[in-house]
């Protein structure tokens, strides 16, 4: 089972290295990259999990009710992406629920930052994927925590994979920077360790990021790049009869099977 996901928000990334951009272009980008998304994903039929700002979802209504009609989850990932305060919690869920009509389940925090499961339990959520359980320097240290699904609190966590062993992450700049087959061989081999995968990406990665001076990290294999690999990675994924569902779909087989570990 494939859990994949996309981060949607305000194209804030070059803020982090002291690059001013409007918030308009900052929509603007992430509209443009959503749109590519929704594209790939409704051209192989498969359906993924949107962690979206509230921010985000009031500037691109029209995005959100596409999401919607291709069948896809809409999850919260705060309110805003650069800034954060802890009622922002059950504010993006009240105000996601309000815009889809649809219950609002999980949770991602911006930079997969931590988060206090109690507080994600009071607001209304019943799955976090806010946890990387690996090593990126300068970011976070999480070589301690579980690889797969657990519960916390009674909130349901279900962290970005990453390899068995070397705990090599799987996430999007893994991605961007791997060669493809190495990555989809890593990708495999987690897959057939764990029965299922987590990995997610962001819309202004499907855009050319390289007029930006922004590391080449980031911007490798921006734009068309990335959209040529989630072509491939869902064609692999497809060929190898794997299955693509929602994160909502996922915890509700481990409810109905009756695992808690």
């Amino acid at each position: 089972m494939i859990l994949l996901s996309f981060d949607i928000e305000e194209f804030d990334v070059p803020l982090e290295h002291g690059i001013e951009v409007p918030f308009e272009q900052q929509m603007a980008v992430s509209i443009e990259g959503t749109k590519k998304i929704l594209a790939c994903l409704k051209r192989h039929q498969v359906h993924a999990t949107f962690f979206c700002t509230a921010n985000f979802a009031a500037h691109a209504p029209e995005i959100i009710e596409n999401i919607l009609q291709d069948g896809h989850e809409i999850a919260s990932h705060g309110y805003y992406h650069s800034s954060f305060e802890m009622e922002d919690l059950k504010r993006s869920r009240e105000f996601l629920e309000q815009q889809t009509g649809q219950s609002v389940k999980g949770f991602r925090m911006a930079r997969m930052m931590p988060i206090d499961e109690k507080e994600i339990k009071k607001a209304g959520y019943t799955y976090n994927s806010s946890l990387n359980p690996t090593c990126i320097p300068g970011r976070y240290n999480h070589l301690d925590k579980p690889r797969t699904w657990f519960y916390k609190d009674d909130v349901l966590q279900l962290p970005a994979s990453v390899s068995p062993v070397f705990r090599f992450p799987l996430f999007w700049l893994a991605y961007h920077n791997l060669p493809a087959k190495v990555y989809r061989w890593l990708f495999q081999r987690t897959l057939k360790h764990d029965g299922y995968i987590v990995t997610y990406f962001h819309p202004w990665e499907f855009t050319n990021l390289k007029k930006w001076n922004l590391p080449f990290i980031i911007t490798n294999h921006s734009g068309e790049g990335m959209i040529k690999r989630l072509d491939d990675l869902i064609s692999f994924s497809i060929k190898k009869d794997y299955t693509f569902m929602t994160f909502s779909s996922f915890q509700q087989n481990i409810i109905q099977n009756g695992n808690s570990k």
